[in-house]
């Protein structure tokens, strides 16, 4: 059973990085009392600007805690202040309109700072974090030979230049699953105008900055470029595993025609060490086997972009949707090709239930073309939040945020969407940290299912025009800026207390004083209480209460690494919380 927290003193949670005037403001106590506590807030001066007392919550299962619930929107004026609860004082957090560009800035350079194939320049990134290129001008073969399940394959007969795209996650690996999550994200930010202001060319740290488009799309455009670099030439034969795969993993192979698909990585023959900054990999770099799954990835995300680069750079537009209209094609005629899980050195991202991604990437095409042909496989009914498991949802994003779409097929999505924002704000108040997020199971990567919520809540409240969903995010927010039982800002550099130590090759300071630490902007993955199968996590296994399953430990991979599609809902409901 895990151990309840029993407190001498409160112990004040809130959002550590500050908040807009208008909008909500709750710090969680916690602390053992049974009746209300004193608060008050007070300026730099040490005036005391505003008062009350707290309500009580109770306990709390998800996190151990007793709780209490200190409000204090009232405070709209801008500036410095503190939070006081029964003699003990909060770190100092702002107000201001302000707030949130800086982070939903850092939150982008992180892109930018994962970027492969390419130096990564001092005057975008900070002197600490300048690096040489890793793996420039990458022309890798197919995995040939046994794999660790006995699986013998046959490779492919080219190569591809695969240079650029961005890694993943604290790894070295490239995935086209995942990868499409991910800049989907950004490119959704981009269409919806939410961060028109705060991405405006020249704003964000990028080689692209000056070049009259759109930070934001140029920064998701060093993805697709090498997502683009990912399909598998017209008319080319490749053995691959048809159907499901048995218990023991191994497979059927069968030669096809694989033209128009996407390899599903390219990656390391074996894992590196920590740390390893990625122009010191000297393991052998492979392309592993196309899979449905990428390439129904890759026909959303360039489908997506043809959409968008249409009126900005047309022949890359046209590129994209040639692309995108292929990689259909090659999905439809091998509709269950899975991704083979037998490698060493690069994550699996194994998923067998493609009907979502086929129906994400009818969606893409059907808003950037209007053909009826895809409009058969749109989806239909309840949504939920997005992963990169579960991609339904963006396509539910897309029919209810992308222009030309018809407006009954526009209303239904939108209906939707308003429909789970509702489920997620009901679960908040069954959550003793006030968040949207009611589960007693935090899985891998925890904090990007709360920000991809706070998508949706977003998007309900520009649809419907109330304020309640805009609270949502701002609770989703709090949580992962500080408001949660750790009392842990889960973003590098901002806060009191923030990340400090990610899984991360580079970003390995806690390792090397020759490594740097995280540059700011970057969001760990968070509590994981359903897999805790790294060396810390393990010590912890039985003794945490869910939100409590999370060690700043550079050796937590299942707790604390980082991920593209983990930073992507950050950098959006940072842009979203700075727009008005």
């Amino acid at each position: 059973m895990p151990i309840a927290l029993f407190l001498a003193a409160a112990v004040i949670n809130l959002n550590q990085l500050g908040f807009r005037p208008e909008d909500p403001k709750l710090a969680i106590v916690a602390d053992h009392a049974t009746r209300p506590l004193d608060w008050v807030v007070v300026d730099d001066a040490g005036k005391t600007v505003l008062a009350g007392r707290t309500s009580v919550g109770g306990d709390d299962a998800a996190s151990g805690d007793h709780v209490h619930v200190a409000r204090f929107t009232a405070l709209t004026r801008p500036g410095n202040y503190q939070l006081r609860v029964d003699g003990t004082e909060s770190g100092r957090f702002r107000v201001g309109r302000d707030v949130y560009a800086p982070l939903a800035l850092n939150a982008l350079n992180f892109f930018y700072q994962q970027r492969a194939g390419t130096p990564i320049d001092a005057r975008w990134a900070g002197k600490r974090w300048a690096r040489a290129a890793g793996h420039p001008r990458e022309v890798a073969a197919c995995f040939s030979g046994a794999d660790e399940k006995g699986n013998v394959w046959s490779g492919c007969p080219y190569t591809l230049d695969v240079t650029g795209g961005w890694y993943d996650a604290g790894d070295h690996g490239k995935y086209v699953v995942n990868g499409g999550i991910a800049v989907w994200t950004l490119q959704n930010l981009y269409e919806t105008g939410l961060a028109r202001r705060v991405f405006a060319d020249g704003q964000a740290r990028l080689p692209e900055a000056g070049n009259r488009r759109d930070d934001l799309l140029d920064e998701a455009r060093w993805e697709v470029e090498w997502m683009l670099r990912m399909q598998v030439p017209a008319g080319t034969r490749v053995a691959l595993p048809v159907g499901p795969h048995d218990r023991s993993g191994r497979l059927a192979l069968t030669p096809v025609d694989a033209g128009g698909m996407a390899h599903h990585k390219v990656a390391d023959a074996r894992w590196t060490t920590l740390p390893t900054a990625p122009a010191d990999d000297k393991e052998p770099r492979l392309l592993y086997p196309p899979s449905t799954a990428a390439t129904l990835n890759l026909a959303a995300v360039a489908a997506q972009a043809a959409r968008l680069w249409r009126p900005i750079d047309p022949a890359f537009a046209a590129r994209c949707l040639a692309a995108a209209r292929a990689a259909w094609t090659a999905a439809q005629r091998n509709p269950a090709i899975f991704a083979a899980q037998g490698f060493t050195g690069s994550g699996g991202y194994g998923d067998e239930t493609l009907d979502d991604e086929r129906a994400w990437a009818a969606v893409e095409l059907f808003a950037t073309t209007g053909d009826a042909a895809y409009r058969a496989a749109l989806p239909t009914g309840a949504t939920g939040e997005p992963g990169w498991a579960s991609v339904a949802p963006l396509g539910m994003i897309t029919l209810a945020t992308a222009s030309g779409v018809p407006v009954t097929i526009r209303d239904g999505a939108r209906a939707a969407i308003v429909a789970a924002a509702d489920g997620f704000l009901a679960e908040t108040a069954r959550t003793g940290y006030r968040i949207p997020y009611a589960s007693q199971t935090y899985n891998w990567g925890s904090n990007s299912s709360i920000l991809n919520r706070a998508m949706l809540l977003g998007l309900a409240q520009r649809f419907t025009g109330e304020a309640r969903y805009r609270g949502g995010v701002v609770d989703a927010a709090d949580y992962i800026l500080g408001r949660n039982p750790l009392g842990q800002s889960y973003v590098s550099g901002t806060g009191w207390k923030p990340l400090t130590n990610p899984h991360h090759r580079f970003w390995a300071h806690q390792l090397s004083a020759s490594a740097p630490p995280p540059p700011p902007g970057v969001v760990s993955g968070g509590p994981n209480s359903s897999a805790m199968v790294d060396p810390v996590a393990m010590t912890l296994k039985g003794r945490c209460a869910p939100q409590r399953c999370w060690a700043d430990d550079i050796n937590a991979y299942a707790l604390n690494e980082v991920a593209i599609n983990w930073n992507a809902p950050l950098v959006w409901v940072a842009a979203y919380l700075d727009s008005d």
